[in-house]
């Protein structure tokens, strides 16, 4: 009867973990209609194809090198077994905690591993070569992505120090974000972004319903990606739902109050981004913190991400037409630092322990700012290189009359909105 009731425990989890996959895998869309929305109907077949491809070269990028190096038996800094899903029996010992099949681990792994590579389609959008696209995506579902994620989840130095990001605040929407950072500023602004006196020019995005529809998509898609992170059906799988919905309701409420100080009305694409910003603040700490602190942790994500994006623009003159950096490089450093404050050991017992405010000391908080600071450093110089090494030998930026054309013509031969056509007979 114990065997009995184990394997039906093992199809039940199995199952979650699956359909939890699967919801993960619909935020590809969901990043597509979003940075289809905020950009010029110019560059949205270049887009939809940047969201498609980077999940297939990323496929097999993260079967081939990337789940190895990511989960695989190695030291301190990376997996050094494992690769192609070859395993002699303890090689990914490091999910041994989950007990669903390895090619379920890896299939929920990868949605993870296409969501960081997808970050970075955003922050570049509207100016980037479609070939060099394809290259540094199979890039860093291969190397970079799992490589900071080995020290995270695979058992790796930072785990050793005691550092906790449960779904990914750090370990996808950071480095995701970080890498974009660099990648923006090796491309450098569209044309026309900004003046000679290094004021900003607006560039309204062409369909902002879309983009209303992406954010949808991806808050639906974020039940998957945190509460799939317990990897098995278990009950707390309430909680962090829970806890993720209300982070995302208090981000997209404090953001709108924010823009709607800040510039007199209630802008509508900073209060999507404050809902997306507050779903990447609380994905670190979504299993081990209250209602009420992940409203909390919700509420400064959506101010944190307006005064991000006026800053990166107005300040640093970082042409991001999306956001992609505040709302996942900048709110995914917030969501691991606020772990490391509002985790309470009551929620989560025998895991994080306490946070600052619970009376837990700066332990916690202190691996958690080493986190975001390695995580910063490792993203930001792997992705300097990155793109500097494939703007020398590949070229990274199209040609000025492409961009203005669009990439649509010149890089696809199409475009998004064809004119309609009047046939007759005669």
């Amino acid at each position: 009867m114990q065997e009995i009731i184990m394997e039906n425990k093992v199809i039940l989890d199995t199952i979650w973990v699956l359909i939890a996959g699967a919801l993960v895998f619909f935020m590809q869309a969901g990043f597509a209609m979003v940075e289809a929305g905020f950009t010029r109907s110019k560059n949205s077949v270049n887009i939809l194809m940047k969201n498609l491809m980077d999940f297939s070269v990323g496929t097999i990028a993260f079967w081939a090198v990337g789940f190895g190096l990511m989960f695989g038996a190695g030291g301190l800094f990376m997996g050094t077994s494992g690769f192609f899903l070859r395993d002699s029996g303890n090689t990914f010992a490091s999910l041994d905690w989950t007990p669903v099949p390895l090619v379920v681990k890896y299939f929920f792994q990868l949605v993870f591993a296409a969501t960081a590579a997808t970050i970075v389609s955003g922050a570049m959008a509207e100016r980037t070569k479609f070939k060099s696209y394809l290259v540094y995506s199979a890039f860093i579902t291969a190397v970079i992505y799992p490589i900071s994620g080995y020290w995270i989840w695979g058992g790796g130095w930072l785990a050793e120090i005691g550092m906790w990001d449960f779904a990914g605040s750090s370990v996808v929407h950071s480095v995701g974000g970080w890498l974009a950072l660099a990648g923006a500023i090796l491309l450098g602004p569209r044309y026309g972004k900004y003046n000679r006196d290094r004021s900003s020019n607006a560039i309204p995005g062409h369909n902002i319903p879309l983009a209303a529809l992406g954010v949808f998509i991806l808050w639906l898609g974020w039940f998957g990606f945190n509460a799939g992170s317990t990897m098995e059906a278990v009950i707390d799988i309430g909680h962090i739902a829970v806890t993720t919905n209300i982070a995302a309701a208090g981000g997209a409420i404090a953001a709108m109050i924010t823009a709607w100080v800040m510039f007199g009305k209630p802008d509508i694409s900073m209060t999507l981004n404050g809902a997306l910003g507050g779903l990447v603040g609380i994905t670190a700490g979504c299993a081990f913190v209250s209602i009420s602190s992940a409203l909390f942790i919700g509420l400064i994500a959506g101010v944190i991400v307006v005064l991000a994006v006026i800053f990166l623009d107005q300040k640093l003159n970082i042409d991001d037409p999306v956001g992609a950096v505040s709302v996942h490089g900048v709110c995914g450093a917030w969501g691991t630092l606020a772990l490391g404050l509002f985790a309470q050991e009551s929620i989560a017992p025998g895991t994080t322990g306490n946070g600052l405010l619970f009376g837990g000391g700066f332990r916690l908080l202190g691996a958690q700012f080493a986190g975001v600071l390695a995580i910063f450093i490792w993203s930001m110089a792997t992705g300097l290189v990155l793109f500097s090494l494939i703007k020398k030998f590949m070229g990274l930026r199209v040609s000025r009359d492409e961009e203005l054309k669009g990439l649509d013509i010149g890089e696809h031969g199409m475009e998004s909105y064809s004119g309609f056509q009047i046939f007759t007979n005669e």
